[in-house]
């Protein structure tokens, strides 16, 4: 009787085992995401779109208005094209050396954001 329940005992632990072993590869489960297609700068040179929302939630509430913060002047297409010409505007969202890290106080762009912002700065250069 004991063999018996020895043998069950080691039947039952080697199931527990071989089923306890079971996984899945979880790059086909969960696939890793790829920022690049996840992020659409095909479209970002829409300012309208794709460019005003991130500077309203960003840049706007202090560099508008009667005495914008460091005197930089945001919030009309003009403004917002000049800031991004001169190269500050990438600078300071991408914490570029040389330029003060902004916004200021809040978490940096995304690489994604970031992105958008360069290509509208790509398609409005008067080299394209």
């Amino acid at each position: 009787m004991k063999k018996k329940v020895k043998n069950l005992f080691a039947l039952l632990t080697t199931m527990l085992i071989l089923a306890s072993c079971y996984y899945d590869k979880a790059d086909l489960l969960y696939p890793p995401t790829n920022q690049a297609t996840l992020c659409d700068t095909v479209t970002a040179t829409s300012y309208t779109q794709k460019v005003v929302p991130l500077l309203q939630q960003y840049c706007y509430g202090c560099h508008s208005g009667g005495s914008p913060s460091g005197g930089i002047q945001m919030g009309t297409y003009n403004s917002d094209k000049a800031v991004a010409l001169n190269g500050s505007l990438i600078g300071t969202i991408s914490y570029a050396n040389g330029y003060s890290p902004m916004p200021d106080g809040a978490p940096k762009f995304t690489d994604c954001q970031i992105a958008i912002i360069q290509q509208w700065i790509n398609a409005s250069s008067p080299n394209n």
